[in-house]
């Protein structure tokens, strides 16, 4: 069985291709023969070294994967074999079979390609967590969405439209033209000075809702430009992972520029504002929670109210090329591996 290897922290190339012995399922778990694998901003942080969750290295990571059950261990009802699932998984995903727990599976929505399923679960479950489960999302809103063009970016702006929110999105200028066309109305540079921006577009009043997968600097301009009864919901850190090698100066400016002053509980009490928290990868305990809102999500995807955008899709072999695309920040929506290209 190959599976992609993270042999040390660094550059793109420390991706290897490896055998590995093909796992069986222990009590509980199914076996899934892996069609396609989401690649996430994690993966790439944990290829860095700074990813805190990461096993030591060396591993393979991975957290989402779209394929085929091929074998149930005890306790699991052995009809489910041949079934095409998506997995959640806590690392593990670029390989050829991975093992997982029966209840980390979901079926693959029959609207949705392979590829697209294996860019589904995570980008999704982390937008709905964001702006349903923790925001608490109304119609009419106004919700400024990071990174808006990435696979929770595009995840977010679905949900969003359900919301009849008005959306602002940072991107790359040569992004804008996807962003308006997924129905973001307010398109912002990310060399724009984001905080300035909303408060212009608003009249001063500012968002109810902020999303923000960036860290440091942004979570205080982020804070900034709430409304009173706003919400930040804090969802990521890729700015401590600028370049495509771990850099010491980039851990030490995310440290300094967070405002921690600004968000202790009396400052956020006097300007009736709340900060929020989301770690998707450490709410693998809390399956029923998960189960919960992919029911929703999977009822719009069924619905045709989401739409899985997958980017580029690259073999095992060429991983490290998938990942300095995504930090090269050239992707837009998902970039999914597949273990080789369909004849």
């Amino acid at each position: 069985m190959r599976q992609i290897l993270i042999t040390h922290a660094g550059e793109p190339d420390v991706l290897r291709v490896v055998e590995g012995p093909l796992p069986e399922p222990g009590p509980g778990e199914v076996r899934v023969k892996v069609a396609a694998a989401g690649v996430n901003f994690a993966d790439i942080m944990g290829r860095l070294g700074i990813y805190p969750d990461a096993p030591p290295i060396p591993y393979v990571p991975g957290y989402e994967v779209a394929g085929t059950i091929d074998a149930a261990g005890l306790e699991v009802d052995p009809a489910c074999v041949g079934q095409d699932v998506v997995a959640l998984l806590r690392f593990g995903g670029y390989s050829e079979y991975v093992c997982v727990p029966q209840a980390q599976t979901f079926p693959r929505p029959a609207n949705l390609s392979m590829e697209q399923a294996a860019g589904f679960a995570l980008a999704y479950l982390t937008a709905y967590g964001a702006l349903v489960a923790l925001a608490g999302i109304k119609p009419g809103e106004h919700v400024l969405i990071h990174s808006a063009a990435g696979g929770v970016g595009l995840a977010a702006i679905d949900i969003c439209r359900r919301y009849d929110a008005t959306i602002y999105g940072v991107a790359s200028a040569g992004k804008h033209e996807l962003l308006r066309a997924r129905g973001v109305q307010h398109p912002i540079d990310r060399e724009q000075d984001f905080e300035r921006e909303v408060k212009r577009l608003t009249q001063g009043r500012g968002v109810q809702i902020v999303m923000d997968s960036m860290g440091g600097w942004s979570w205080r301009k982020s804070y900034a430009a709430l409304s009173a009864g706003g919400r930040l919901v804090i969802c990521g850190v890729s700015n401590m992972a600028p370049g495509k090698r771990r850099s010491l100066w980039a851990l030490v400016k995310m440290g300094v520029s967070i405002p921690w002053l600004r968000f202790n509980p009396v400052a956020l009490a006097n300007e009736n504002k709340g900060v929020l928290g989301l770690n998707l990868g450490r709410l693998w305990d809390e399956i029923p929670l998960l189960r919960a809102w992919a029911d929703d999500l999977l009822a719009w995807q069924a619905g045709g109210d989401l739409d899985v955008h997958v980017d580029r899709v690259f073999t095992f072999d060429e991983a490290a090329e998938a990942h300095r695309y995504i930090q090269e920040r050239r992707s837009v929506g998902k970039v999914i591996l597949v273990p080789e290209r369909a004849e």
